[in-house]
């Protein structure tokens, strides 16, 4: 088996290559709706040949996508250059528990990948923290099935929307501050988001703890989870994996082959 994972954010596409026993590439490319499948070949196929790779190598294709307009395009890439029909989520693929949600079909792919992924590696029920474009907190029951969460803006996001609604504050790098009292400007904002976002993060998980009212586990993913580790004792792990991890697992789920 050779599977092609295409796991697509608003922000940025992870394009990722299973060999069956181990993931042997990864790449990123910036979200574009517009971009067609012959553009998404072009890229791919130059980065496979520098690892000695060709597309008629690829048995296998997955697609977890959060932009529509996008899934049209992913689609034609597997079908016109990898010749295989791409599971896709949210097309009546089985991905275990049905969410536990008012309104099923409003589940996001990307959180519904992370569920499966998460329950995988950790048992017990679950808090799995995503930071992207958004930063989502999505609990996870302990068989498996999304049980609904949290949506609020991510770090990046609140950085721009700062720059641009207030003409006399920069556009500026996410990184830890120094101290929390911030002595400019910069790292006024610094410290208001950073510390900010993990005021956010402990007092969300302490909240949805005490609803839950059992033990839970919580996860950290997503572009910038790196960034709070060590400033937070509400995440327990972080893992950068969860997503491809669930993507895999869905396959396997939905083409008979067993898992790890």
């Amino acid at each position: 088996m050779m599977l092609l994972a295409i796991e697509q954010g608003n922000t940025n596409t992870l394009f990722a290559i299973h060999d069956g026993a181990e993931w042997i590439a990864q790449w990123r490319a910036a979200t574009d709706s517009r971009r067609t499948a012959d553009e998404y070949a072009v890229w791919l196929s130059q980065l496979m040949d520098l690892k000695g790779m060709r597309f008629d190598a690829l048995t296998g294709c997955i697609i977890s996508s959060v932009v529509p307009q996008s899934i049209f395009n992913l689609r034609n890439l597997s079908r016109r250059y990898l010749r295989v029909e791409p599971l896709v989520i949210g097309d009546n693929v089985s991905i275990g528990p049905q969410p536990r949600i008012l309104k099923p079909s409003e589940a996001g792919a990307d959180r519904l990948v992370n569920a499966v992924g998460a329950h995988m590696r950790y048992p017990g029920d679950l808090i799995v923290i995503d930071s992207g474009t958004a930063t989502t907190f999505d609990v996870v029951a302990a068989d498996g099935a999304f049980e609904g969460g949290i949506i609020a803006p991510g770090i990046n996001l609140s950085l721009q929307a700062l720059h641009e609604a207030a003409a006399m504050l920069p556009r500026i790098a996410i990184q830890k501050p120094q101290t929390i009292i911030g002595k400019d400007t910069v790292s006024n904002m610094q410290s208001g988001v950073f510390w900010g976002y993990i005021a956010l993060i402990e007092g969300l998980v302490a909240r949805i703890k005490t609803e839950w009212a059992r033990p839970m586990t919580v996860i950290g993913t997503g572009g910038v989870a790196s960034l709070f580790e060590g400033a937070t004792d509400s995440i327990d792990h972080f893992d950068s994996d969860l997503t491809i991890r669930g993507l895999l697992e869905i396959w396997r789920r939905n083409t008979h082959l067993t898992a790890e």
